[in-house]
């Protein structure tokens, strides 16, 4: 699978650990940034990730910021993204299986890492149920 990651410098030690963890597991990753520790702005990294998922270009986007606030409000004003913020791996399934989210934000300084592994597999693995919730999720972009 495809996948784009970015994070702020909040989250960037959680984005190299998982990014290695997700290439060893056989996934492409494209990389948006931030690249250190050093301060930065999250909305950038949101919108590069964000914009990969609108245009197709890859299957999800992973983001991690201090809170995960942040990047999901970002990433979320894009039309064609549906950012969520997940700190359980039940979140983190319900916002596959029931609101087809496409961007998994993580809230860095909250959970550990080997929990954010359990999320981001969960995240990856469980797929959308549609049905009735495919109804509500075709009334979320305005």
């Amino acid at each position: 699978m495809k996948l784009a990651i970015g994070s702020d410098h909040a989250g960037f030690d959680y984005k190299e650990k998982i990014k290695k963890y997700l290439i060893e597991a056989g996934h492409k990753i494209e990389d948006c940034g931030t690249y250190s520790t050093e301060s930065t702005d999250y909305p950038d990294y949101s919108h590069k990730v964000a914009s990969l998922v609108e245009e197709k270009k890859v299957t999800f986007g992973l983001l991690f910021c201090g809170s995960g606030n942040g990047v999901a409000i970002a990433a979320n004003k894009h039309q064609k993204v549906r950012a969520a913020l997940c700190w359980k791996e039940e979140i983190s399934k319900l916002a596959r299986a029931h609101n087809n989210a496409n961007v998994l934000c993580i809230p860095a300084r909250f959970i550990s890492l080997p929990l954010t592994k359990k999320i981001v597999d969960v995240f990856l693995s469980e797929k959308f149920e549609g049905g009735r919730h495919l109804r509500r999720v075709k009334k979320i972009s305005c």
